[in-house]
């Protein structure tokens, strides 16, 4: 990339994508030079950047991300400093980093959608951009959001809606029967269009929480979120600080829990927690990133 598309293509990123509870973030890791930093869902460097600018530890840095485009991104942004961009899923990164006998003294997991990936209509990810039914983070993988409305079974789905789109039973079995009558489903514009007879009032599109459940149960997310909480502790270094920013409630709840255990043990405990109570955007912020409403931050620190 030459180096007047590479100035174009930051400057659209920059434009697409910014990052949420970003001076929380560096409140909470509270960045120090030479510091290392291991970001496992850098995106688009939103947080990565500020961090970075503090450390100046390229080397002790290490960036994972297991969308294409956004490691496409990191290394055209990176190309210069020699630090880690990972093409990988957050629990096999952080495998991979155990296995290497890696250790940070800062760990930023943002488990949010990216702008990009909402606004790009081509990944399927939005109610409000049509596009095919798609919705995986990583495009290399094979399960779509097509394969799982137009093949799970009636059952399958209105398990997906109640455990991940929150919804209550009597209404998931009125959605999931409405998903599979209407197959074969071609775009996310055609389904939301057709979900949008059953809004119940209020701001919120009808079929936001269909489509929430549908993108966790495409990328797994709260099961890979499950696995890697609890080897944190392996790749932080004493004193050391992990921050989780979470979208809704069920990965608010995973995170919180965890931090409760891990820190339940008295003397023998592994991490001490930093927020007592999760950390929103403030006003201010909305304004100008309505995303950041449902974020909430959490963080702890690592004892021994």
């Amino acid at each position: 990339m030459n180096g007047l598309k590479r100035s174009v293509y930051n400057i659209h990123m920059k434009e697409l994508h910014q990052p949420v509870l970003l001076s929380e973030v560096l409140a909470v890791l509270a960045p120090r030079p030479g510091e290392s930093y291991l970001d496992l869902t850098a995106g688009y460097a939103g947080h990565a950047s500020k961090i970075l600018d503090v450390t100046q530890n390229y080397k002790g840095a290490t960036l994972v991300d297991r969308d294409a485009n956004a490691v496409k991104f990191l290394r055209a942004k990176y190309e210069s400093e020699a630090l880690g961009i990972i093409q990988q899923d957050f629990y096999n990164a952080v495998l991979q980093e155990i296995e290497c006998g890696n250790t940070y003294d800062m760990i930023l997991m943002d488990f949010g959608v990216s702008s990009p990936q909402l606004d790009i209509a081509e990944r399927g990810f939005s109610i409000n951009h049509d596009g095919p039914l798609d919705m995986r983070m990583d495009q290399s993988q094979d399960l779509t959001a097509a394969d799982i409305v137009n093949k799970w079974s009636e059952r399958s789905l209105e398990e997906i809606l109640e455990k991940y789109g929150e919804e209550k039973p009597g209404f998931a079995r009125l959605i999931t029967k409405a998903i599979v009558h209407g197959r074969p489903w071609q775009s996310t514009g055609e389904l939301a269009l057709a979900l949008k007879k059953y809004g119940r009032g209020g701001k919120i599109h009808p079929a936001t929480r269909t489509f929430q459940a549908i993108r966790i149960a495409v990328n797994d997310e709260l099961g890979e979120i499950e696995r890697t909480l609890p080897l944190i502790p392996k790749v932080l270094n004493p004193g050391g600080r992990v921050a989780a920013i979470t979208f809704h409630s069920l990965e608010d709840r995973l995170v919180k829990n965890y931090f409760k255990a891990a820190t339940s043990h008295g003397e023998e405990s592994e991490l001490e927690i930093i927020t007592k109570k999760p950390i929103v955007a403030e006003e201010s912020e909305l304004f100008i990133n309505p995303r950041a409403r449902s974020a909430k931050l959490r963080a702890a620190k690592k004892l021994k």
